[in-house]
């Protein structure tokens, strides 16, 4: 691991602290699975300007939180400045996609069509819930649109292309966006 690549890597992850005396770190892990984190053998910590790469030594859980030992790194103040500083992990460490799933950061921005080609909007974040996530698409006039992340309303997505293709029922339109 030497070099950052945004497209490889994904945010796992937050320092938020401390732990114990022997260079262990607390992290807010930021995945579906915080037990993948087991399955990381080095990250990349990011923040306050600085970008560097990591070996993992240890991985532990308490509560929600997850506790790393990095390597290299065995005293408290060895880690004391990692505080706030981001845990990016391979792509493919954070989760295997199945088809039709996606990384929310691979959804940012994409641009929103219905069926007919009429640009609705961009996505700009994901909403997640028990029953299904929901898109939320910013239109060009500012209004909110709301897809359930469902097949029925989500014909396709493109995310080389930056593009997605969605059904709406007239009412998930604004007022002034509804199908005749």
């Amino acid at each position: 691991m030497s070099e950052f690549d945004e497209k490889a890597y994904l945010k796992a992850g937050t320092v938020t602290s401390t732990h114990g005396l022997k260079g262990e770190v607390k992290v807010f892990p930021l995945v579906d699975d915080s037990g993948r984190f087991s399955l990381f053998t080095s990250v990349f910590l990011r923040g306050k300007g600085r970008s560097f790469a990591v070996e993992i030594e240890g991985v532990k859980f308490f509560k929600k939180m997850v506790i790393l030992k990095l390597k290299g790194f065995d005293r408290i103040e060895d880690v004391t400045a990692f505080r706030g500083l981001d845990l990016y992990a391979l792509r493919n460490e954070i989760a295997e996609l199945k088809e039709n799933q996606y990384f929310d950061e691979d959804l940012m921005g994409i641009e929103v069509f219905d069926k007919e080609g009429s640009f609705l909007g961009k996505l700009e974040s994901v909403l997640h819930s028990p029953g299904n996530d929901v898109y939320t698409v910013k239109t060009g006039e500012g209004e909110e649109i709301l897809l359930p992340a469902v097949r029925k309303f989500i014909l396709s997505v493109d995310i080389e292309n930056g593009r997605m293709v969605t059904d709406p029922l007239p009412g998930m339109l604004p007022k002034n966006r509804g199908k005749e």
